[in-house]
């Protein structure tokens, strides 16, 4: 019992003052050991992200002594969410955006953070049996860059309306790169066109992998904009000028690790102090830094969320 009201308060000051971690008395983790005796199958996505937090994931549950079955890379989006609500896996980090707006077919976004956060939660509990732990700090949502060297060629655009100037005055200017799922969401190029008044000259957006879209950008090759995700180490390894949602378009996506009823029911004071330090302490910088070390240095996921659980003192 002790040992229950130390972790717990633990997480509450880490989420209360911005503490990296609470270290026990020997100097190691004070989540440590909480978890013996849990069996625990951690799944993600397949992009480097969700590589990463899959990562963390284990390494938060291993050190508090749950035995973990990795699998890590489960696939996209509705492969992975079907695993979890299947039973095949027992926890990934999901968005709430995501599960606001492709998993409820809402299509108004809210804009508050911990807003947002709780009518997910709240929902996804009640039709889905699904618990959704605290949110992380940093927000992983759409936007659009260009190359900060191309600024004055395209007119030092700065928010997404200023790009209403651009199609209007130099169309062959205003070529875009998008993956193919952002060029037909609702809170995609459709909806952000529709809110903005404009639309991109047909023949000027062209349809690309992700991880192509970066470079695209940044060559200018075939377009000057590029549909990027805000939490990505490429952004600022490339220059590239992200361009302020001023309307409030995008939705939020703050991940949060969602875990089954099953393994919740036992085990959730425990996995309630162990990752609400962890996601307190995902800051937009911190997780951009740990995106850049996968997608432009190219090092493993699992060392780098390694590196990075031992930094803070969560292993």
């Amino acid at each position: 019992m002790l040992n229950r009201k130390l972790i717990a308060t633990c997480g509450a000051l880490a989420l209360t003052f911005g503490l990296a971690a609470c270290g026990g008395d020997d100097g190691g983790s004070a989540t440590e050991g909480t978890l013996e005796g849990a069996s625990i199958t951690v799944g993600s996505k397949d992009f480097d992200e969700q590589l990463i937090l899959g990562n963390i994931s284990k390494l938060a549950l291993e050190n508090a002594g749950a035995d973990v079955t990795d699998e890590i890379n489960t696939g996209g989006t509705d492969v992975t969410r079907a695993a979890l609500t299947s039973g095949e896996i027992d926890t990934y980090w999901e968005y709430n955006g995501t599960a606001w707006i492709s998993f409820f077919k809402e299509t108004e976004p809210i804009a508050d953070r911990i807003e947002q956060y709780e009518v997910v939660a709240e929902r996804d509990l009640e039709e889905n049996d699904l618990h959704w732990l605290q949110p992380a700090e940093f927000n992983n949502t759409y936007a659009l860059a260009f190359p900060s060297e191309a600024a004055e060629e395209l007119g030092n655009p700065e928010t997404l309306s200023d790009l209403a100037d651009l199609i209007a005055e130099d169309p062959d200017a205003a070529t875009l790169c998008v993956e193919s799922e952002f060029s037909a969401r609702d809170d995609g190029l459709p909806g952000m066109e529709e809110t903005y008044g404009y639309q991109f000259p047909k023949d000027n957006v062209t349809v690309l992998d992700t991880a192509i879209v970066y470079s695209a950008a940044d060559k200018q090759d075939p377009c000057n904009f590029g549909e990027v995700f805000t939490s990505d180490g490429r952004v600022s390894a490339l220059d590239l000028t992200v361009l302020e949602d001023d309307q409030g378009f995008f939705p939020l996506y703050n991940p949060s690790p969602v875990f089954t009823d099953t393994v919740y029911s036992e085990y959730g004071e425990e996995l309630d102090a162990i990752f609400d330090p962890i996601s307190a302490a995902l800051t937009q910088e911190e997780m951009t830094a740990l995106n850049e070390r996968v997608s432009v240095d190219l090092e493993l996921p699992e060392d780098v969320a390694e590196d990075w659980m031992s930094e803070n003192g969560f292993i």
